[in-house]
Order: structure tokens, then sequence, then C-alpha cells
């Protein structure tokens, strides 16, 4: 990781209550310790609350209310999971469009575990090859994407993975497809 740099880089996490623990705080502590500014994004201002698989977890600050927020302002976009926190958002019609941007100006996203089912809901996993969370297979396949089960993916700048254990591998992809990103 230490090769990629991202000094000057400004990366969204998209997240809500319910984001698994591990999900949002190694990828933050993984993009910070390369030079992003990393803010979270929510449709909540103040904390959200994190969980540790089903157990209560630690809460998180919002940086930015979702209102408050423009895609423009970021150069990447990461997407927690946790199973209540994509459940929300794909729900929440500002928080897709603001996935839908990313994807349309053609930015880089990484997402794990659950977080891909807010990609489904913005139409952007059609002809895809991904992964994430197992039983979410059908939802990835019936929305025109190949599901494969692997520790991390990489397709056309977007970077999945399945669960917690993949997240040494998919950090180090994350920064490495965010740093190919520069302009």
């Amino acid at each position: 990781m230490a090769d990629h740099q991202l000094n000057g880089r400004r990366v969204a996490v998209l997240a809500t209550d319910g984001f698994e623990q591990s999900e949002l705080e190694h990828p933050v502590e993984a993009l910070r310790a390369v030079g992003a500014t990393v803010e979270v994004v929510s449709p909540r201002s103040g904390q959200i609350q994190g969980m540790e698989h089903d157990e209560k977890g630690r809460t998180t600050p919002v940086d930015r209310a979702l209102d408050d927020a423009k895609p423009s302002e970021y150069d990447a976009l990461v997407l927690p999971g946790g199973v209540a926190n994509p459940e929300a958002l794909r729900l929440e019609p500002k928080a897709i469009e603001f996935v839908r941007s990313f994807v349309e100006a053609g930015k880089p996203i990484a997402a794990i575990c659950h977080g891909p089912w807010t990609l489904i809901n913005a139409e952007a996993v059609e002809g895809r090859r991904m992964t994430l969370w197992p039983s979410l297979e059908a939802d990835l396949r019936n929305a025109g994407a190949e599901w494969v089960d692997e520790e991390v993916v990489v397709d056309r700048g977007l970077v999945t993975s399945r669960k917690p254990d993949d997240l040494p591998a998919f950090c180090a992809r994350m920064i490495e497809v965010f740093s190919e990103d520069q302009s």
C-alpha cells in the first residue's frame, strides 16, 4: 500500500445506522494512512450506530449529511456492509442518486459484504463481475452481474469483497484502484 499514495484525494464513505464496524473503520483507516481525506456521508447528521455482527458496536461521527454532499467533490466512494445499513440506504432515493452519480462519472467504488445492495438499486451492476456476501448471490445475478466467490474482485473501477475476513485484501485493492484513477 505504501506505493499508492492518495494525497489530495477525497473519498466519501456512504453509511447509516447498522453499518458493520470493521467494514467502515478499516477502509477509513487504510485510506487515511495513504493520505486520502475521508468523509462519512449519511442521510442523518450527528452519529451513526455501528454493529459488530449482530451486537451493537460503537457510534461513528457523520462528517457530512447526504443533503449537503456533492458527488463532484469526491474522487471515490466506499460502501460498507452490515445488513441494516445498505438495506436502509437502498430505500433512500438521495443515497441511490449519490451512488449513481459516482457510477455515471466513472469514479471508482469499493463495496464490501452487503454494501453492493446499494449498487443494485442504483442499477450499476449489470454486466459486472463481482462478489458480495454469499446469501445475496441471487440478488446480484438477478440484477445482471456475474457473482464469484472470491476474496476480492475488481471490475472496471469497482472493487468488491465478501466479508470482514476479506478486509486486508479489500483495502489493498481499493487503494490500488483509487490511486490508478488519479487524473
